[in-house]
């Protein structure tokens, strides 16, 4: 068996969406994949939403915390293999370039924490955003990523990302 791959997902705040990622792909592609998140603007706290759905779907929420990129890009930091954005460009948000030479790809996700409204909206928001993640998770662990050369893997997660998993 292969080296895990090292996946960096990013997000503005760190705080949610990223959050949820990582915390999908360590339970689903755990051996293949090992994941992580990071913001560009860390809100220093993961959304309580975020925390309580993951619990809900049985989850442990330890490993959760809202950090900056920068964290990855110091020495000793484990080297990433893909890096995926999750930040939705259509809420302007900015996202964070790789530096390296990893495989990138864009994931848009509308941000539920910038949901301002009920309880039970926040929730929804929060249940959408990770079902998409989740799907799209699915469809990037169906590939052969081992066996696909760089052009062609970048090649395939953008298209997950582009029109996978809505």
């Amino acid at each position: 068996m292969s080296k895990p791959k090292n996946v960096l997902f990013l997000c503005t705040g760190n705080s949610a969406r990223s959050i949820l990622a990582e915390a999908i792909l360590n339970r689903a592609g755990a051996g293949r994949f090992r994941a992580f998140s990071a913001g560009s603007h860390p809100k220093g706290v993961p959304h309580p939403v975020a925390l309580r759905l993951l619990a809900s779907l049985g989850y442990d929420t330890g490993f959760a915390r809202s950090k900056s990129w920068d964290e990855f890009a110091a020495p000793g930091a484990p080297g990433m293999d893909l890096v995926i954005t999750v930040c939705d460009d259509a809420a302007g948000e900015v996202c964070p370039i790789w530096p390296g030479h990893p495989a990138t790809a864009h994931w848009g996700v509308p941000d539920p924490a910038a949901v301002d409204g009920s309880e039970a909206e926040q929730r929804a928001a929060f249940g959408e955003a990770y079902e998409r993640l989740d799907r799209r998770i699915g469809l990037m662990l169906s590939l052969p990523v081992e066996r696909l050369d760089r052009p062609s893997l970048v090649r395939k997660l953008r298209e997950i990302g582009d029109t996978g998993a809505e």
